[in-house]
């Protein structure tokens, strides 16, 4: 039994009678003396109505047009592919009951679920190509000309509803269309799709209608049809066609008492099943919220859209991890944005309102030398940081990664410089002043041009202009801490300066602040690099892989002084970061006597031997005041 109502095209067993295909266009405004090949229950009634089924129970009608057409091309066009051609026709459904679904019509007006042919629900129009399962199928339904809005059709309201099909065969494109009886066709189809009837449809084929019923009576009918090869169907006259019958609601047979209750069972079992299935997702994408964070709204990721961004935080995604959580690269659901979400463990809800208003702070940072951070998730145990996304990584994997491809020193400094500016703006620029705490290789992304960008601000503190910060956990990466951290535990602008010099170090060099020689005994790369200066040798120190001309050995030569004035023991002995950027610019000139006299003097190794008084180390550009303390259960470094 065929499920559906459907233009279909048969080809023919025996060829009497065949029309041009150029000249094949009918008519048939309702159908008395109509000449039609019927079979099954297919017959037309005194009122011209074309009636495929009878109400029987399962059983079928056909109706064809009697002389087979030519779908194959002239010899003026591809004799290979099928033949453009256009139908309308104006159908109506009558069945045994208002609200069940009955059997339909086969190809586009399906109009009962059938699961083993994966029908999309039990009002729908679908497209079956020499098979019963659709190629594709929308709710019946149309697109409203003045809204673009869709409106629903039910197919067994017993009114009566214009089919439209046209089937373009340059191209291979059926279009679908439908609409209430006394509505113009609507311009947008309901469905559009690409088929290719060369291989189904033969050179002569029929053309007509099929149907049939199953355990619920049915009566299908066709009120009028109209058909051109090679053209638009002739537009039927509505006024002409006639009426469908009035037929009233029966009671439901005893078999609906029984299949009814054990539906409505089958249902509610199913409703159960979904309620766990949808709890069950719930739980997993559960996120952690309180009051106090409305107001950071736009900051707040959903754990759900990060979960699916970065593929459930596969190990395929992940770009790194370090001590305080890893790295995944993501694309986010909606927009498509590239970002990198670092998950961070924390257990302690101590301090979490103020961290994340510094996260909500920061997002608001805007350098072409920083990283942004766009914003924060919670969930249990759990803290998770978006930012953007740096397509080349970090620099440390161009330093010491011997997969990768060595950085030149002109990109270098290109990378140098870019640092320095977007401290220099962390410090002095912005609104506040922020304290990075982690500035290293690692923490230093390149973007699409390898500019360089300060990311990872999870250790980062930020505090107004004129007041002092104070923290009383040493946070970092040891090899980067500036001296006086190890007994007052305060971090200021200076001590990014003394981590900015050891970074510089470790680009010039090409090697880490603090690693084992021979023996096994820790090198210091700062005490390294002074001893190569007091003996006049500091350009040996640079990394030897550089190809390093006259002008660009100035600027290595530079960039090792001042990587040794920066991260001088004595804070007060530092320059500021608008300094270091004026003398990477040129705009000043490198205090040459003062950094050797203070050389001569002062090496890292004597200052931890001889502390001196805490209280008077300060930095250059120093000032006072104090903003909250932070747990460093709640920091981010890498």
């Amino acid at each position: 039994m065929l499920p559906a109502v459907f233009l279909l095209l048969i080809t023919p067993d025996h060829l009497d009678l065949v029309a041009s295909m150029n000249e094949t266009v009918f008519t048939f405004n309702g159908f008395s003396g109509a000449n039609l090949s019927l079979d099954g229950m297919a017959a037309v009634t005194p009122d011209g109505l074309l009636m495929l089924t009878n109400g029987t129970t399962a059983l079928k009608g056909h109706a064809f047009y009697p002389t087979p057409l030519r779908f194959h091309g002239s010899s003026n066009s591809n004799s290979h592919a099928v033949t453009s051609f256009s139908t309308a026709f104006v159908f109506g459904i009558i069945g045994q009951y208002t609200d069940v679904s009955s059997q339909g019509m086969a190809f586009v007006l399906d109009t009962v679920l059938n699961a083993e042919f994966r029908d999309i629900d039990d009002n729908h129009v679908g497209v079956d190509v020499n098979s019963l399962t659709s190629v594709r199928a929308a709710s019946a339904g149309y697109y409203d000309d003045e809204t673009g809005s869709f409106r629903n059709l039910s197919l067994i309201s017993r009114k009566a509803m214009q089919v439209w099909v046209e089937y373009d065969g340059q191209a291979m494109e059926l279009n679908v269309t439908m609409a209430p009886v006394e509505m113009p066709k609507p311009k947008k189809p309901l469905l559009s799709t690409a088929v290719n009837l060369s291989a189904v449809v033969t050179d002569l084929a029929y053309v007509g209608f099929s149907s049939s019923t199953g355990i619920i009576f049915s009566h299908h009918y066709v009120l009028g049809w109209s058909f051109r090869m090679n053209g638009t169907a002739p537009a039927l006259n509505v006024s002409m066609l006639p009426a469908l019958p009035r037929t009233a609601s029966k009671t439901r047979p005893k078999v609906l008492e029984v299949v009814l209750p054990i539906g409505s069972a089958v249902f509610v079992l199913a409703l159960a099943a979904a309620a766990v299935v949808v709890a069950k997702r719930r739980a997993k994408f559960a996120e952690l919220r309180e009051d106090w964070e409305a107001g950071f709204g736009p900051h707040r990721f959903r754990y759900k859209d990060l979960f699916h961004a970065t593929d459930g935080f596969k190990d395929k995604n992940l770009l790194g991890r370090g001590g305080f959580g890893s790295v995944y690269m993501g694309v986010l659901p909606k927009s498509k944005m590239k970002v990198a979400v670092k998950r961070v463990s924390h257990e302690s809800r101590q301090g979490m309102k103020e961290f994340i208003a510094e996260v909500v702070s920061l997002g608001r940072l805007r350098h072409r030398n920083v990283v942004q951070l766009l914003g924060y998730c919670r969930r249990k145990g759990e803290l998770l940081l978006v930012y953007d996304h740096m397509p080349n990584g970090s620099l440390d994997k161009y330093l010491y990664d011997q997969d990768k491809a060595t950085l030149d020193w002109g990109q270098r400094f290109k990378v140098i410089k870019g640092v320095a500016s977007g401290l220099l703006y962390l410090h002095e620029d912005w609104e506040k002043v922020v304290i990075h705490r982690d500035i290293k290789a690692s923490n230093v992304l390149l973007d699409a041009e390898m500019n360089g960008r300060l990311g990872d601000f999870g250790l980062a503190r930020l505090y107004d202009h004129g007041t002092d910060p104070s923290t009383t956990h040493v946070v970092g990466t040891m090899g980067y801490l500036a001296p006086e951290l190890g007994h007052r535990a305060k971090a200021a602008p200076c001590t990014d300066v003394f981590a900015f010099g050891v970074f510089l170090l470790e680009v010039a060099c090409g090697r880490p602040p603090v690693e084992e020689d021979a023996q096994g005994s820790p090198v210091v790369l700062v005490d390294w690099v002074l001893d190569h200066w007091r003996n006049g040798s500091i350009m040996e120190a640079a990394d030897p892989r550089l190809g390093t001309n006259d002008y660009a050995g100035e600027e290595v030569e530079l960039v090792l002084k001042l990587g040794l004035l920066c991260s001088h023991p004595l804070a007060s002995a530092r320059p500021s970061m608008r300094r270091v950027v004026q003398c990477l610019d040129g705009d000043m000139a490198f205090p040459e006597r003062q950094a050797m006299h203070m050389a001569m003097d002062f090496s890292t190794t004597t200052l931890i031997k001889d502390q001196g008084d805490p209280d008077a180390v300060e930095c250059e550009s120093s000032s006072a005041s104090s903003v909250g303390t932070m747990s460093s259960t709640l920091s981010g470094g890498r």
